[in-house]
């Protein structure tokens, strides 16, 4: 394929994080590798950048921004969520009791996260710790603050250190009794007819039946064992919305309205059915 051809295809936008890799393999070395031209960063708020500022005509974009972008479609089914324990989204301090935790250092390159952190502690804890914006540093977070939300993979990498894990799917399934969907697919209404060649959820399913590739390759760049990253996608890291998450993600577009983190909540818009 040309550089020229290349570039008339269209851009898709994912976070190059491992719990992204399936949803992705299908357009890097898959079936789909040459009907699109994928962008990675490390931030998944980058990507939901890439797709405001056009850049790319998709994006796996936290779904928090669903309610910040104007005119957006999601791509239903595939997601990048957990029905409990995350592993990849966790607060960590060295208080071992989080409402007497008085500040909190919120990663950055998260969006959905940061908002699931502020309604944990104002919805079910009842208590507004000081929030302070931060690089995704481990050290230099807990410098300044008692707390610290890390995503991605350097979450599933933080142990020792007299440091508590507090995983928040696993605080969201505890309040809620629902599953947390982090991103999804999303484009604007003018994408979809550019983009609908493009088969989201064939791509999920050609990623997970490569699982082995895909961990022998991450397994090569993490410092995590093979069995722990097959673990991580395929007991914590669901790739389908169910109707749990489904209510889980409903329930909170509502609580995120309810203390002031987005202006409404919108009835959701699928791309195509």
């Amino acid at each position: 394929m040309t550089s020229s051809t290349r570039s008339q295809l269209p851009r898709i936008a994912a976070s190059s994080y491992l719990n992204t890799a399936p949803l992705i393999w299908s357009f890097i070395s898959g079936a789909q590798r040459e009907s699109v031209e994928l962008l990675t960063d490390a931030a998944p708020a980058r990507c939901a950048d890439m797709l405001s500022s056009g850049a790319a005509e998709v994006a796996l974009v936290p779904v928090i921004e669903y309610h910040r972008l104007p005119e957006v479609l999601i791509v239903p089914d595939v997601c990048v969520g957990s029905r409990s324990a995350v592993r990849s989204v966790v607060i960590a301090s060295r208080v071992n009791n989080l409402k007497k935790i008085k500040r909190v250092a919120l990663d950055n390159s998260s969006r959905t996260s940061v908002a699931l952190v502020k309604i944990i502690f104002r919805e079910f804890l009842g208590i507004e710790p000081e929030w302070e914006i931060s690089p995704p540093n481990l050290k230099s977070m807990l410098a300044h603050a008692d707390a610290a939300l890390i995503i991605g993979d350097p979450a599933m990498k933080i142990g020792g250190n007299h440091l508590h894990v507090f995983d928040l799917a696993t605080l969201w399934h505890h309040y809620t009794g629902f599953g947390f969907v982090f991103a999804m697919w999303m484009m604007r209404p003018e994408s979809a007819a550019a983009t609908q060649t493009i088969d989201f959820a064939s791509a999920r399913d050609e990623g997970l039946a490569h699982l082995d590739e895909i961990v022998l390759q991450y397994s090569a760049q993490l410092d995590l064992s093979a069995e722990e990253i097959k673990t991580y996608l395929t007991k914590n890291i669901a790739f389908q919305m169910d109707e749990d998450m489904k209510r889980g993600l409903q329930r909170y577009f509502e609580l995120a309205h309810k203390h002031g983190l987005i202006d409404e909540v919108k009835e959701i818009e699928f791309a195509r059915d």
